[in-house]
């Protein structure tokens, strides 16, 4: 271990230029100017980037092993106790292999959404300080992120979970004036607070576990040190409980850690905020869908790696919670019609994808895919915010097509996104994905994630190849007006897209699966990234298999998504009739799928309208206005108000031997008292 203070700054330099932001448009109240803003701005994350990079280069050059961690302890940050039983939390960052991928990633996908805000948001007249106010969410939300994959102890991780959700609050909504981005930005908050209430509960019971094994720490490090002390240790339910009269402390703190990763990587049941998180800026949603605030659970997952690796029953958990909500929101993505809604829904797929793989003891394949996804996803979006654009903010796939000719370099580049993710060899999205189906083959309860997860790659293959036809061929359907002035989006838009296609091509081959490496390259031992994870990563034992085994599953993939590419292209351009034939065919399945299986009706009616019913009739009729109002606060001042003008007003005659009498006779009273 080594200590270093280029961390801190990694982490502060985004804080610092969100802090100028604040003072110039809270104290201030000036807007500064747009070139000085996006300057502060981008500088600031690329700074972080440089500093990862070096960072990077400190870390190698210490020898492979356990040892391979930076450090760099700030203060102090919360202490309480003493000697044995002394409970600290340090603001200190800590840099390993794992948290290297993860700022890595972030700052560098961060780095080119940050340049490519600066001409998207260009335009933007709705607030005399939205563009400033923009970048200070934007680079607060980075500072957060940064923080949450650098802590080296589990609540300042928590911190900077938390600071992401306040930030993805405040970018989803930062058209607030419109009351549908409110109202989305709210429903993010709120069902991100249900996961962080678990996530909460599963460190006060971790900590009161290893308080009771005699190691009260935070860290990291010294959490997997003394784990072993908490292994066997149970947790007294009441007998009504389901499962017996005691529980597994590791089972039930990985639950809720699980849980709190469900709200914040929108995993079954609480996804539903990440459709409605497209209500923000384009760049915004790159930002949450590809490197910050969704990764988020994957990667507390994967730190946690040790905790889950003996927790068998929340392992299987997350594996198929994972397999599930990938196939689901893959069956939703295939009847959507608003081009970010598709791409959203294809994002809560592809984190199940993760979740699979680590449930199944895949930690460096979810990370794997975890990278991969960042850029492709990246590209993606930020490629049909360059569409958006070009339409004139038209976001209706049925009202776009043939602009292939019209936007030649954002179709290129757009392509290449829609290939790796659909797992065309030789991109990124192949490799990853290939590593996780192989994980799933020894998934818990048998083969049926497998084969999930491989339906789940076609269906993919197929949305997205139905959203790139709709969009980029066939005759435009554009209104004539907007039609006539569709053109290709600037440079500073374009550079981005192509930084992000050029990465969705080769990151794939940073972490090549053995198979790979040794049929393209000759090369043992090439999971290079997997190698260089493994010290951080519990090792999990997947079994061998075949190279002819591993290459008839990597064929079933690519024929699975060939499959789908090639239906939704014939449905879309071929014959593209038959889509309505089919869906007028097979009404109530399609309205099934258009309307998301109706889980946000669901919600209204089970959930939201009977606790709006409650706050209405009881907490706020009965308590608030009828306890606290009408009984505490105004019945207190009727009161008194009653007993001054009935009875204590007479006490003030205005008679001054009236007065002494009562002083004499409350003198006697007190002598009496005393002397009793």
């Amino acid at each position: 271990m080594t200590e270093t203070h280029v961390l801190r700054w990694i982490v502060l330099l985004p804080l610092l230029a969100a802090i100028y932001h604040g003072l110039a448009i809270g104290l201030v109240r000036r807007s500064s100017d747009r070139r000085l803003v996006a300057l502060i701005s981008c500088g600031a994350v690329i700074g972080s980037f440089v500093l990862s990079c070096v960072a990077l280069g400190k870390l190698v050059q210490i020898p492979r092993g356990p040892s391979r961690v930076l450090l760099d302890d700030v203060y102090t940050w919360i202490g309480a106790g003493v000697s044995s039983t002394r409970f600290s939390a340090e603001m200190g960052f800590q840099l390993d292999p794992l948290s290297t991928v993860m700022i890595l990633v972030v700052t560098f996908v961060g780095s080119l959404i940050h340049v490519y805000s600066v001409a998207y948001m260009e335009d933007d007249q709705r607030e005399d300080k939205g563009f400033q106010r923009f970048f200070c969410y934007l680079n607060l939300f980075m500072f957060s992120m940064l923080v949450l994959v650098l802590a080296d102890n589990i609540v300042l991780m928590f911190l900077g979970w938390e600071g992401v959700g306040l930030c993805s609050y405040l970018l989803i909504g930062f058209w607030y004036t419109d009351r549908h981005n409110a109202f989305c930005g709210s429903k993010a908050f709120i069902v991100n607070r249900i996961g962080d209430f678990a996530f909460l509960v599963g460190i006060f019971l971790l900590f009161s576990a290893l308080a009771d094994a005699g190691s009260p720490v935070t860290s990291f490090r010294e959490i997997a040190a003394a784990f072993g002390g908490i292994r066997e240790a149970t947790l007294a339910v009441p007998a009504w409980l389901p499962f017996g009269p005691e529980w597994p402390v590791v089972e039930v703190v990985a639950i809720c850690f699980f849980i709190g990763a469900c709200g914040k990587s929108a995993q079954l049941p609480l996804y539903v905020w990440l459709p409605d998180a497209m209500a923000g800026p384009t760049p915004v949603s790159a930002l949450i869908h590809a490197a910050t605030m969704v990764t988020a659970g994957v990667y507390m997952v994967c730190r946690l790696s040790f905790l889950y690796a003996a927790a068998p029953a929340a392992s299987a958990l997350v594996a198929w919670t994972g397999g599930l909500t990938a196939l689901l929101a893959a069956t939703i993505a295939i009847a959507q019609t608003d081009i970010k809604k598709v791409l959203a829904y294809s994002t809560v797929s592809q984190l199940g994808y993760m979740f699979l793989a680590a449930g199944c003891g895949g930690y460096s394949a979810a990370i794997f895919h975890l990278g991969t996804h960042a850029f492709f996803k990246a590209l993606l979006f930020l490629g049909s915010g360059a569409v958006i654009l070009a339409m004139h903010h038209e976001q209706d796939l049925r009202r776009m097509g043939g602009l292939k000719r019209l936007i030649p370099h954002t179709h290129r580049v757009f392509l290449v996104g829609v290939a790796a993710i659909a797992g065309l060899p030789g991109l990124s999205g192949f490799f990853s994905k290939d590593e996780i189906l192989v994980w799933a083959t020894h998934a818990p309860g048998g083969p049926w994630l497998y084969w999930m997860a491989l339906g789940t790659a076609g269906l993919t293959a197929f949305y997205m190849v139905r959203l790139h036809c709709l969009a980029f061929y066939g005759e435009c359907r554009a209104t004539p007006s907007v039609r006539e002035q569709i053109h290709e989006v600037g440079p500073v838009i374009l550079w981005p897209l192509y930084g992000l296609a050029f990465f969705s091509i080769i990151s794939g081959y940073v972490g090549l699966p053995q198979l790979w490496g040794d049929l393209l390259f000759g090369i043992d031992e090439s999971d290079s990234l997997g190698r260089f994870l493994g010290p951080v990563l519990t090792r999990v034992d997947k079994g061998h298999l075949d190279h002819a085994t591993e290459l008839g599953m990597a064929g079933s993939a690519v024929a699975v998504a060939a499959a789908g590419a090639a239906l939704a292209w014939w449905l879309t351009l071929r014959r593209p009739e038959l889509p309505d034939r089919i869906a007028a065919t097979f009404k109530g399945a399609y309205e099934l799928l258009v309307n998301k299986y109706y889980v946000d009706e669901i919600y209204d009616a089970l959930i939201v309208r009977p606790l709006v019913a409650v706050s209405d009739r009881v907490l706020f009729r009965v308590v608030d206005a009828g306890l606290v109002d009408g009984v505490m606060v105004n019945g207190t001042a009727r009161g008194v108000r009653a007993l001054a003008a009935h009875g204590l007003k007479y006490a003030q005659s205005g008679l001054a031997q009236t007065y002494v009498f009562f002083m004499i006779v409350g003198a006697a009273a007190l002598v009496g008292y005393l002397v009793r």
